[in-house]
């Protein structure tokens, strides 16, 4: 059975830091991009981050560019996210993706597996 295990979110202040995690049992996990998304409440579910199969290569959303950092442990098989920075607005769930490819994508549907989700919170 596939799951996706985020951990490290939490609340934290504005300007603040948090390190989210996200293990994953697949097998297939080194040959995955993988990606962050996040969910607000009354809003839909929006690309955060995604990096390709090797790591080379990443991409962000304009809302967190030069905040946040995406990386991955392939030996662990693990990818994280790294928010600095964070303001009031980066409230939300945050889900862990696997995609069906080797070079991510912004697009939900690309995307087999999913995380529970984890909540964090900036207060202003």
């Amino acid at each position: 059975q596939v799951q996706l295990v985020e951990s490290g979110g939490g609340l934290v202040q504005t300007g603040g830091s948090l390190r989210l995690s996200c293990a994953a049992s697949l097998r297939t996990f080194s040959s995955r991009a993988m990606g962050w998304f996040r969910q607000a409440p009354g809003k839909e579910r929006e690309f955060v981050a995604a990096i390709t199969w090797s790591g080379s290569v990443t991409y962000y959303a304009d809302s967190v560019k030069g905040r946040f950092t995406i990386s991955r442990d392939n030996a662990e098989k693990t990818s994280y996210l790294q928010m600095n920075m964070l303001k009031p607005e980066d409230t939300a769930v945050y889900y862990c993706a696997a995609d069906s490819e080797t070079f991510g994508s912004s697009i939900p549907k690309r995307y087999t597996y999913w995380g529970q989700g984890t909540q964090v919170t900036v207060s202003s």
